[in-house]
């Protein structure tokens, strides 16, 4: 498809005009009148034909240069593009550096330098920014080949210089291990870990693994090491000696300044925050570097800056080259308009693209234009995930291009394909150390001695040494985790456990004890559980082409946990007795969507959803999200909540008792006794323990011939899962989403400069920030407050006294960017997903609960950037609030939730 867009920009007149005043070094030349992704298109018809220049795109914030970045990858050929973003961390700050930044940094320097890539993204900021860039390759990779004589210690040293961390299990990129002769590591710019085995001081094998069972998936003669981050061994030459990227691109390079703003204004901006940040560092004691050794001063980088050809794409009146480019007509998900823009472009000759996200939209939109033979031959349908529309009325003939989510005004999310695993499951090595005790599930309570490489047939495996007593070890493979639980004490003073006896009576004697007692506490929940299964009602029936098309449009990959959860509410729903399924898993790993499914199935089905969520808040959300992802089909979803006036409840009412809307969500609002449902299939409950008594006798009403499927973040030990089995249908979400990144957790008191510096980190990448304070009295002194450290930030505030206009229309402003820095009550702490919010700080966080910590804590890192959690707290609070706070800052890995608890 990308062929066909570039050949029609080429055939622009101003394409023509552009290409004879194109810059020479030193030059500018500046360009207007290009609509939406245009100017994307306009660079990969640059590249195309000029592909043996470098065209720098240099976008105004880290967003715009990913959507860049994404519109690149739909438009030209994606291994030839590159993003190099700005570092997430400020100028002198402790903070651990973001390792996948790190990476992708160091990988966009490797393409640069070995010729790959044609077009490199980036920001001002990071034109600006020093590291110990190489000046070429070799300095860059070290190779590893079968073969080679390397001593592994002397390997080991070289990686430690490197930047790898070194870990007793390779889990995450960036690490490596050593055991002796052989030595893993997970580098960047692999898709997996390998494993180097030596004999002597020479390389006998490399293999790539798999790093959930750590079982070798293929053989591989050489491997390039690249480093962490971008800093050079002691005893190489390059070491110590800072360069900017504008110092190592070729001469002949061309910079792409893509409207937005200034790079040259960028430059001093960014300048005068590094010396305010400086001079802050050292009034605290510190001795900071010399700013000049981290960014280029804004004389050095414009004068290096202005040396290349510059192309200014923006909206200036006397530009040299005027393009003819507008935006495309309005949709507004009406199909019949569509069809009749096809209709009207065909009969004037036009070619019109309609470039959709994913194949499960393609499906979709194909169906709804009824197939396509029915499209006029000037239209096209195809796949490519560009941001904005546009029509290219200079060319001839006119092109027209719409993107899918445009038409239906769904937000477009990025989908990053993610070559670094993120992080592993709950069932992770990483969180044993060896003398731990933890319990087996067939031989008891043992203790972990550490790793062994144990022969199984012909090959070697990683198993763990479990210490038993009379010392019998029991060797478990790593892939047989799912047996192993960390021991947890059920006393206060934590005093070590009796070791069982492999094969011995007391461990099987206390496991009979312990069934004996569930099954006691569970005989309640077994009558209920009985008298459901007697309940029956007609089964649904199989998924349709529809269920298919809107799964397969989900924007992100599902992971094994929420497929299994998927199948299994699946499964629940074609059966005869009414589903009761809980769907528990940490904040942020999917839960929403498995109920968006689930719904969509029953409202094809003729029955009508009510989805129960605490807040009203989380209702605006779950509305938001439905409709997103139902956008397309003839399915109705309102909301009923304080937001909307009692003309609107009243239609709304009217509708659901008539059975004109499919889904409607709400607050406890919908368990009032005035709503009545015209064929109630199936209650969805987000957060049932957030509810009442009286409101869960309402639901056990309700409950009775419909199918309930209960969603939950609060943590439910495995153990616990295992004695439930069969009293009520449970699904587990514990594989975190591949993009997500532990949140780096700080207890803290107030201190203004740490607070500015954290606010202005998050919008220094286009980012937003939560600021929770829990009264409402003195909210807005506090808002106050954060104005004056942050006097650049629009501030507003939100919290559950506002009138519901109020409320709608700060949150909408936030969810739309408007709003950077949100100073609000717990109201928050449910479901509320902003993949732009990555800061949260927490004042007074004394006062909350551990697991009201948790919740709002998994607002933030909802993307693929690293977040950050500040727990603000006053001097001289009790040891135990100190002792419950510090224990949110050790656990920042996913799905620590269940460790939490």
């Amino acid at each position: 498809m990308h062929r066909a867009l570039i050949d029609a920009m080429r055939r622009q007149p101003a394409f023509a005009a552009l290409r004879d005043c194109l810059p020479t070094p030193g030059s500018t030349c500046t360009i207007t009148g290009l609509a939406g992704s245009a100017p994307s298109l306009l660079v990969a018809t640059l590249a195309d034909v000029m592909p043996q220049r470098i065209w720098v795109v240099a976008a105004h914030t880290p967003g715009e240069a990913e959507a860049l970045e994404a519109d690149l990858h739909a438009l030209y050929d994606r291994e030839r593009v590159t993003l190099y973003p700005q570092r997430e961390t400020l100028p002198y700050e402790a903070t651990e550096h973001h390792v996948e930044v790190s990476g992708l940094r160091v990988e966009a320097i490797e393409a640069l330098l070995s010729g790959r890539v044609r077009i490199l993204i980036t920001t001002g900021r990071a034109l600006q920014e020093r590291a110990e860039l190489p000046s070429g390759l070799a300095e860059l990779r070290t190779t590893l080949r079968v073969g080679d004589e390397i001593r592994l210690q002397d390997l080991a040293e070289r990686l430690d210089e490197l930047g790898f961390e070194r870990t007793p299990l390779v889990e995450g990129v960036g690490e490596y291990a050593l055991r002796g002769g052989i030595l893993d590591l997970f580098g960047f710019g692999a898709p997996e870990p390998v494993r180097i085995e030596m004999w002597g001081d020479e390389i006998a094998s490399i293999r790539s693994f798999d790093v959930l069972d750590q079982r070798s998936t293929g053989t591989l003669q050489q491997i390039d090491v690249l480093p962490v981050d971008l800093r050079m061994p002691a005893d190489d030459p390059a070491a110590g000696v800072r360069r900017s990227l504008l110092d190592i691109l070729p001469r002949d390079a061309f910079l792409v300044e893509v409207a937005g703003g200034s790079v040259e204004e960028e430059f001093a901006k960014t300048w005068s925050q590094v010396l305010n940040l400086h001079e802050a560092s050292r009034r605290r004691g510190g001795e900071p570097e010399a700013p000049q050794m981290l960014f280029l001063d804004p004389v050095s980088a414009t004068e290096r800056y202005r040396a290349f050809g510059r192309i200014h794409v923006g909206r200036d009146t006397d530009a040299d080259v005027r393009f003819n480019v507008r935006e495309p007509e309005s949709i507004d998900r009406d199909i019949e308009t569509l069809q009749s823009l096809l209709r009207a472009g065909a009969a004037r000759g036009e070619e019109t693209h309609i470039l959709c996200d994913n194949a499960g939209q393609l499906e979709r939109l194909e169906e709804l234009l009824g197939g396509r033979g029915n499209l006029p031959p000037e239209a096209t349908l195809a796949l490519g995930a560009i941001s904005h529309g546009f029509v290219l009325e200079g060319a001839e003939p006119p092109v027209r291009v719409l993107t899918d989510h445009e038409i239906f005004q769904r937000d477009r999310r990025l989908r990053r394909t993610r070559r670094f695993r993120g992080a592993v499951a709950l069932e992770s090595l990483s969180q044993l150390n060896p003398g731990d005790f933890i319990v087996h599930l067939d031989h008891g309570i043992g203790r972990f001695r550490g790793l062994q490489r144990v022969k199984v047939g012909d090959e070697e495996i990683e198993a763990l040494a479990v210490e038993y007593a009379s010392g019998e070890t029991l060797r478990v493979p790593v892939y047989r985790l799912d047996l192993i639980e960390r021991w947890v004490p059920d006393r206060e003073d934590g005093a070590p456990p009796k070791l069982h006896k492999i094969g011995g009576k007391a461990w099987t004697s206390l496991k009979k004890k312990t069934q004996q007692a569930i099954q006691e506490m569970a005989a309640e929940l077994l009558r209920l559980y009985a008298m459901r299964q007697q309940a029956e009602r007609p089964p649904y029936p199989p998924d349709t082409r529809w269920q298919k098309e809107m799964e397969s449009s989900f924007l992100y990959e599902d992971t094994p946990d929420q497929r299994d959860a998927t199948a299994d509410v699946k499964r629940d729903m074609e059966s005869r007795h009414p589903m009761d399924r809980l769907i528990c898993g940490d904040v942020g790993y999917g839960k929403t969507e498995i109920a968006v499914r689930a719904a969509f199935k029953a409202a094809q089905d003729g029955r009508q959803v009510a989805v129960l969520a605490p807040t009203t808040i989380l209702v605006e959300q779950h509305l938001k999200t439905f409709r997103e992802r139902l956008a397309g089909y003839p399915i109705r979803v309102e909301a009923l909540s304080r937001f909307r006036n009692a003309r609107e409840q009243g239609e709304i009412l009217d509708a659901v008792a008539k059975g004109t809307v499919d889904i409607v969500i709400g607050t406890h609002r919908l368990l009032e006794p005035d709503v009545t449902f015209h064929n109630l299939g199936m209650l969805v409950i987000d957060e049932e323990q957030r509810f009442g008594v009286k409101q869960k006798e309402r639901f056990k009403e309700l409950k009775h011939n419909v199918d309930v499927l209960s969603l939950t973040a609060t943590p439910i030990p495995r153990t616990l899962h295992f004695s439930l089995t069969g009293l009520r249908d449970m699904s587990l979400l514990q594989t975190p989403p591949r993009d997500r990144m532990p949140i780096l957790t700080h207890v803290l008191p107030w201190v203004d400069e740490v607070i500015e510096d954290a606010i202005h980190r998050e919008l220094d990448r286009g980012g937003q920030v939560f600021f929770v304070h829990n009264r409402v009295q003195s909210l807005a002194a506090v808002a106050e407050r954060v104005r004056r450290i942050v006097p650049d930030a629009i501030v507003d505030i939100a919290h559950g006294q506002m009138t519901p206009h109020e409320l709608d229309d700060v949150m909408r402003r936030f969810l739309s960017g408007d709003v950077r820095v949100l100073v609000t009550t717990a109201i928050i702490e449910n479901g509320l997903d902003v993949p732009t919010a990555n800061t949260l700080i927490v004042d007074r966080a004394d006062m909350f609960g551990l697991a009201q910590l948790y919740q709002l804590r998994g607002r933030v890192g909802r993307s693929h950037h690293r977040a950050y959690c500040y727990l603000l707290i006053p001097e001289g609070i009790s040891d135990e609030a100190e002792k419950r706070l510090r224990i949110l800052e050790h656990f920042t890995e996913l799905g620590s939730g269940y460790a939490i608890a």
